[in-house]
């Protein structure tokens, strides 16, 4: 009798079904990426293997899918009937059944961990999101739609298709790189998906009492637990750092960044992605949240009379007023008392710390102090219920304070719009957060989502009142990179064309650009007699036999050369290589004038071959979203020849000519930190023994890599001239390859800079960030400088 079906729990069902789709997708793009890397490829060997593997994955595609499918639902299955009611006896096992796994099976389970891990990295948040909803339906002690458990039914369902070992490991190569990318949405998806049908988070968090820490060292590093605390308030009060009663970064004898911990900090996220902290500190942090602040009276109804006054340069009422209170440093004694463990204690002095350093920030306005200063309760509790607040700079909380401070850089005045708009939004965001629910980490990934709608928003709306450049070049990038597919798809039809090299070339790189631009501009009559004249430009330089065929092609001739000007006219060809083609053009129409006739077959054939390439409509708009073998990036390409003079000038177009590459530059980036402090931002970093250490670098703020880390509305410093100037980044276009920044205050202008010129000015050193750092580096980087300075009096 066969054994009943195992059905699977209806959440679990559902998620299979998302994991599939992800499936497809990733499947779709390792056949497409494969052809991809073979174009690519340097040697005829390793192309031919991407091309076979290609071959192969194309013919076995749905068998793939299918046994992917397959595997996974049977691990699942597996995962689900190992959780057994805790009433249920075990069952025995037959000792004689087990035996030793063979090297092959050991390397299977090694590749899936691999695989698994690739895809956990792309995944780890959303991953851990599922896990939280997963962990509600009792489908045993582990989640039963990890990494691993998709790794091994990639490596099944690739054995299944072939069993040639390259094939493989080339096909599991491209597909682990594939479905990496896909697993994060779709892991954000199954997130969501339990989230509607019902289910609740529940709390992964392993609870750590003060003995536990103690038993597991505590407080490590050279600094004995029992001293650390009373080290902080001695310092403190030797230096007066901080204030009355005000705890340093750390004892003199931790081994990293801001102490030494070496004992397990007993904190796991929990449903929100913040972990949890003890009810009677989340008691207190909402109590001083609610509480009325100090500096409270100078955050509302003072906007608009509050910032530099541009027109007479003396400081407003901002300036004038005092600083923000430290909140942590005034509550320190009720926020200690409230923690659990001298971990927290840190966690206290820490926070602290890094606010004294940020409110005193000369980088950030007035303005945006005061709002930032409403976060330190939302921050330290982050601080204390999540690890990875220290150790990732990725995290939502510390992204949310970094890019307040980086916006409110770029604007000079909050007296007027845009500032004021800007600042007036971000009251709103704070006041959500600090009165509001903090303890979620969807608060602020949603704030600062709309952040960033507004952002782009108001630039978008900025550069509309100032003739909208965003809608300029976003046409000629379009124009652009239809071009560029059109140009692509005549280059591979003509190849089987016979015809001169010369013509060839002309038609698919240059003619090419005319029929498109005719097409774009709505002249349809046009478009048609340029697609036309590229058959006639063909069929004219083939053998005339007879009188009649040289007297058709001699009347036919001013016509064809009327259309021909005409075109490249259209798209401003100049007047160099024009020469040069008419050069070789006009001994090919008199060579043809002598050569023998093809026959009558020969030149139908040729005739109906050359109607299916120009018959055919260049592409759309629509056409674009399908990427297409050998393409180019639009970022790679030289865009400012598709602009015209009178919009290039409109735009502010910055032209490698006008640039003096070879002058020097001077250090003085008009009130920028030192510039020999930015190195040592570089690797800086809150580190904490005990928590998880930095898992990525900081951004570049300088040099090449600086054009991929660009964001909307900040502020950098730019020298095209002769001195540095401050401007902000308003608008970048679809395909990467506008870049527009605007500059000034009341009357701003824009300044428009292709891919490649921008790429050329960050490799020059001529482009860089406003700020040297982040704002929590630089805090970072001023409290242990401050430490350092303490420190040494006392050794």
């Amino acid at each position: 009798m066969n054994a009943p079906e195992i059905r699977l729990n209806p959440h679990l069902e559902a998620s299979l079904t998302r994991i599939r789709l992800a499936g497809e997708q990733a499947a779709e793009r390792c056949a497409e990426g494969l052809g991809l890397s073979a174009l690519s490829a340097g040697q005829i060997r390793r192309r031919d293997a991407l091309l076979a593997a290609q071959f192969v994955f194309r013919q076995q595609q749905g068998t793939f899918l299918q046994r992917f499918l397959q595997s996974l639902r049977k691990q699942v299955t597996a995962e689900q009937s190992e959780a057994k009611p805790a009433a249920a006896a075990p069952a025995k096992k037959n000792w004689g059944e087990l035996s030793l796994m063979d090297d092959d099976q050991v390397n299977n389970l090694v590749a899936a961990d691999r695989i698994g891990l690739a895809i956990g990295h792309h995944s780890e948040w959303e991953l851990r999101e599922v896990e939280s909803y997963v962990s509600s339906i009792q489908v045993g002690e582990r989640n039963p739609l990890r990494p691993e458990l998709i790794g091994q039914a990639l490596l099944d369902a690739v054995q299944a298709i072939t069993d040639d070992p390259p094939i493989r490991q080339t096909l599991t190569d491209e597909l682990t790189r594939a479905l990496a990318q896909e697993m994060r949405a779709c892991y954000g998806d199954i997130a969501e998906l339990l989230r509607s049908r019902g289910l609740r988070p529940q709390d992964l968090r392993v609870r750590a009492t003060p003995d536990a820490v103690s038993r597991h060292g505590g407080l490590g590093g050279n600094t004995q637990a029992g001293d650390l605390d009373s080290s902080y308030g001695a310092m403190s009060t030797r230096s007066g750092y901080g204030g009355s009663g005000h705890g340093s970064l750390g004892g003199g004898g931790g081994r990293s960044g801001f102490g030494g911990f070496s004992g397990s900090t007993g904190r796991a996220s929990g449903p929100g992605g913040l972990g949890r902290v003890d009810p009677q500190m989340m008691d207190l942090l909402r109590r001083l949240a609610h509480a009325p602040a100090p500096y409270e009276g100078f955050d509302s109804g003072h906007s608009s009379r509050m910032g530099l006054d541009t027109v007479s340069g003396e400081p407003s009422a901002w300036s004038q007023a005092p600083l923000p209170a430290n909140l942590i440093n005034m509550h320190r004694d009720e926020l200690r008392q409230a923690a659990t463990g001298r971990l927290d204690h840190m966690v206290i002095d820490v926070v602290s710390s890094l606010f004294d350093q940020i409110l005193a920030d000369p980088k950030v306005p007035p303005q945006m102090a005061r709002l930032l200063a409403r976060l330190q309760l939302p921050v330290l509790r982050t601080a204390l219920g999540d690890e990875t607040f220290f150790s990732s700079r990725r995290h939502p909380v510390r992204v949310f304070i970094n890019r307040l401070a980086s916006l409110a850089c770029a604007f000079d005045d909050f007296s007027d719009d845009p500032g004021r708009a800007f600042l007036s939004h971000v009251r709103d965001l704070v006041q959500d957060v600090a009165q509001g629910d903090f303890d979620r980490m969807d608060v602020y990934t949603a704030k600062l989502d709309a952040l960033e709608t507004f952002i782009a928003e108001q630039t978008r709306n900025t550069l509309k009142a100032a003739g909208d450049a965003a809608a300029v070049v976003e046409r000629r990038e379009t124009d652009l990179r239809l071009q560029q597919r059109y140009s692509l798809q005549l280059q591979q039809q003509l190849a089987k064309v016979p015809m001169q090299g010369f013509l060839r070339d002309f038609l698919a790189q240059v003619w090419s650009q005319a029929i498109v631009l005719a097409s774009r501009e709505g002249a349809p009559e046009r478009a048609l007699r340029l697609r036309a004249l590229g058959r006639s430009l063909v069929m004219s330089v083939q053998p005339k036999g007879g009188t009649a065929a040289r007297a058709e092609f001699l009347r036919e001739l001013p016509n064809l050369m009327r259309t021909l000007n005409e075109g490249l006219d259209l798209i401003r060809w100049p007047d160099a290589p024009r020469k040069d083609f008419f050069g070789a053009l006009l001994p090919a129409h008199a060579e043809s004038l002598k050569g023998q006739a093809p026959s009558a077959l020969d030149t139908n054939l040729l005739i109906k071959q050359l109607d299916q390439i120009f018959g055919v409509a260049p592409p759309n708009e629509a056409d674009l979203a399908k990427p297409m073998a050998g393409e180019t990036l639009p970022g790679d390409l030289d865009a400012s020849q598709r602009l015209t003079p009178a919009e290039a000038k409109s735009l502010g177009l910055v032209e490698e000519s006008t640039v003096d590459w070879n002058g020097e530059l001077d250090l003085d980036l008009s009130g920028n930190d030192a510039a020999t402090a930015a190195e040592p931002l570089q690797a800086v970093d809150i580190s904490i023994d005990g928590l998880p250490p930095a898992e990525s670098a900081p951004e570049p703020t300088t040099g090449a890599l600086l054009m991929e880390n660009l964001q909307l509305g900040f502020a950098y410093q730019m020298h095209t001239g002769t001195e540095w100037q401050k401007v902000r980044l308003a608008h970048i276009s679809a395909g990467r390859s506008f870049f527009i920044f605007t500059h000034g205050n009341r009357h701003q202008e824009t300044v428009t800079m292709t891919a490649r010129m921008l790429k050329k000015l960050c490799e020059a050193g001529r482009m860089r960030t406003y700020e040297t750092a982040h704002l929590l580096e630089r805090a970072t980087a001023r409290a242990r400088a401050q430490l350092a300075a303490l420190s040494t009096p006392a050794r």
